[in-house]
């Protein structure tokens, strides 16, 4: 059995949204350790144990445990970064232009909806939760309560009137 070689990278990571709230930085956070305390020192211990076991380019498991290990020491890497760059969207109190962090109540057809406007690593549609960066989000800041915007979907265009801003 042959050793697989592997391709050179030529993916580049798009850069992550560095807009994060209190709660998700520390979630990370405890993730990072968690990866650093826990599941690195383990996959290091079984990737020992498996090369201990002879010829590499015939263990598979060695393989497989080298690979999980390389994945573990990315995303250690991804969270560290995501981490340094961070921007922690704090509320300010003003409530009187939409920006980050805000929970936005818009009307459209008679039926009023309710956003937090978010960076794109937290956002869920299903509970309301948008990112800045999405149609209705990046037509959202900077608005203020009364104000018609009009977002352009891909077959039609839908009027939006921003009730309140919390």
């Amino acid at each position: 059995m042959q050793t697989p070689i592997r391709k050179a990278e030529t993916y580049r990571r798009p850069k992550p949204d560095p807009y994060i709230t209190p709660e998700k930085f520390r979630e990370l956070t405890l993730k990072l350790e968690k990866l650093k305390t826990v599941s690195r020192p383990r996959e290091s211990q079984e990737v020992k144990r498996l090369a201990l076991m002879g010829d590499f380019s015939e263990n598979a498991g060695y393989q497989l445990a080298k690979g999980r290990l390389r994945g573990i020491n990315q995303r250690i890497l991804d969270i560290e970064e995501q981490l340094k760059f961070a921007e922690i969207i704090n509320g300010d109190g003003n409530n009187d232009t939409v920006r980050l962090g805000h929970l936005v109540t818009v009307e459209t057809a008679k039926k009023q909806k309710t956003y937090r406007l978010l960076g794109s690593a937290e956002t869920n549609p299903d509970i309301g939760v948008i990112s800045h960066n999405s149609p209705l989000g990046a037509a959202l800041i900077n608005r203020r309560v009364g104000d018609i915007i009009k977002v352009q979907l891909a077959d039609r265009q839908i009027e939006y009137k921003i009730i309140k801003i919390d």
